[in-house]
């Protein structure tokens, strides 16, 4: 009797399960394939409906967890979080993506969302920083964002996404370097010569082709000046005059590629 009443139980609650309405306010039905909740999301993704599309790719995922749909839902929930500017979310589901599907064909495209999401944390790192003590700037994300597109353009050279990141990549180092400057003036400023020689030293290793060297330099002449380095003054303005003023390279973002912009591309053929 006790057995016949759990099993009774148990039918019960899995029919209510199966009537819940999917994230979308449609009805689940039994009957709903991987393939048709996936048609449901992507036309939501396309739509713009970044919210609706994440709770039909969680829906998927929670009922087909396997299988090549489960993937591209991952791959596609990290884009719908991208687009909905929430770099958390995104880079989770990226990371989570490149995970469990390392060998995927599409785990390049993993990195570069992941790229993506930190890079749209970082734009406007300069703007930020006006009025504002810079010590205070926080440039993990750049950093992030150039790792992941790095990560991208050596493991994937001749991904189709390889290109793009190069060209962020190129933003990053000039914006890290940017930032490195804005440091190193604040301590100028208020008299912390070591520390403004310091960080100017720090830009010449670390971002040595950038534009932001020579007004470093500049700021290393000015430092030693102050604590009376002659010699490290005079090193500093040697290597100031063998190297040509040039004009700086205009910080602006570059437009995220045509790929990234649209979601109409389907990776399963």
């Amino acid at each position: 009797m006790r057995h016949s009443l759990a099993v009774f139980l148990l039918l019960t609650l899995s029919a209510c399960s199966l009537l819940d309405p999917l994230p979308d306010g449609s009805p689940q039905g039994s009957q709903q394939s991987a393939e048709e909740i996936y048609g449901l999301a992507k036309g939501e993704l396309n739509e713009g409906n970044y919210d609706s599309a994440v709770k039909l790719y969680e829906s998927l995922q929670s009922r087909y967890p396997y299988g090549r749909f489960a993937q591209q839902a991952l791959l596609e929930m990290a884009y719908a979080h991208y687009r909905q500017g929430e770099a958390e979310s995104a880079v989770a589901d990226a990371d989570r993506f490149i995970k469990q599907y390392p060998n995927n064909p599409h785990v390049d495209y993993a990195y570069y969302v992941k790229g993506l999401a930190n890079f749209n944390g970082e734009i406007g790192i300069l703007k930020s920083i006006g009025g504002q003590d810079p010590t205070e700037r926080d440039p993990k994300a750049a950093q992030d964002s150039f790792a992941a597109f790095k990560e991208l353009v050596t493991r994937f050279p001749n991904s189709k996404y390889a290109e793009d990141s190069r060209v962020r990549m190129h933003y990053l180092v000039n914006s890290l370097a940017q930032y490195e400057l804005h440091v190193a003036r604040y301590y100028l400023r208020r008299g912390a010569n070591i520390a403004a020689a310091n960080r100017a030293q720090g830009i010449l290793s670390q971002y040595p082709h950038s534009p932001a060297t020579r007004e470093a330099l500049g700021i290393m002449v000015q430092a030693y000046d102050a604590l009376g380095m002659t010699d490290l003054r005079d090193d500093a303005k040697r290597v100031l005059a063998q190297n040509p003023g040039s004009s700086a390279d205009a910080l602006v973002a570059p437009e995220v590629a045509e790929t990234t912009k649209k979601s109409w591309w389907q990776f399963w053929k």
